[in-house]
């Protein structure tokens, strides 16, 4: 995969968490991704992305939006389901969103709570060719597997704080462990990395796979025209399955 910022879908981290968790979250179910001109992940610089949008006060407008399928776990999974967000380049086209499963997660989590948190978050990201970006100035690379990857490794981070960790300085730690994640993104047939086979609307299909201490990450592609990434915690990744969602009315 070629190394520009835009395989990272506009560098956005995917529905991370404001820092400061104690905060009330922002009335916005989509988080407008911008499509800047092709450049090397040196010169690219993470961005803070929107906070999570209260389950009482997200609706599927945004989703309804997409030109592709969104996926989520399939029927074997019986626990609560929640929107997340959307992403969107700078004309307002839905390039990539999240479902939620299990827990509503938070930054803190077992830190503030004691109590281990057992979520599943799907992404769904449309499969798009290469493009000119929104300004005429570049071109965008193309939507991958890798870019699924991402938007998964960087959404689990927004999830987790190490523990003994200060507030003041998890903004810098969350920058370095964001950008070693691009890093992994992009070497998906490195070490850090196992395959591992799931069910797609009931076809086996591979995906790559890696855990951590604080969750798994995996991702893959369908053959419905989008590529999926997930990541949880408390949740085995072994056992679970995807489908296309049929009625967006079961994550309200």
């Amino acid at each position: 995969m070629e190394t520009t910022s835009s395989s990272r879908v506009g560098a956005q981290t995917a529905e991370a968490p404001a820092p400061a968790a104690e905060g009330p979250a922002q009335d916005a179910q989509t988080t407008p991704t911008p499509t800047p001109a092709a450049q090397t992940p040196a010169d690219a610089q993470p961005q803070e992305g929107t906070g999570p949008v209260p389950a009482t006060r997200r609706t599927a407008e945004g989703f309804q939006a997409a030109g592709f399928p969104w996926y989520g776990l399939d029927g074997a999974f019986t626990g609560p389901r929640w929107l997340m967000q959307v992403g969107t380049a700078a004309d307002g086209t839905v390039e990539h969103g999240s479902t939620g499963h299990g827990d509503e997660p938070s930054a803190r989590g077992e830190i503030a709570t004691g109590e281990k948190e057992r979520f599943a978050v799907v992404i769904t990201i449309a499969d798009n060719p290469l493009r000119r970006s929104g300004d005429g100035t570049g071109t965008l690379e193309a939507t991958s597997v890798s870019s699924a990857a991402w938007l998964a490794g960087s959404g689990l981070l927004a999830y987790s704080w190490p523990g003994q960790m200060d507030h003041s300085l998890r903004s810098d730690w969350l920058d370095q462990q964001t950008e070693a994640a691009w890093e992994l993104a992009d070497d998906l047939g490195g070490p850090d990395w196992s395959t591992l086979s799931l069910p797609v609307d009931g076809e086996p299909t591979p995906f790559h796979y890696r855990e951590s201490e604080f969750g798994w990450v995996l991702a893959g592609s369908t053959g419905s025209g989008v590529h999926l990434g997930a990541y949880g915690r408390g949740m085995s990744a072994y056992g679970l399955g995807f489908s296309v969602i049929s009625d967006l009315g079961a994550y309200e």
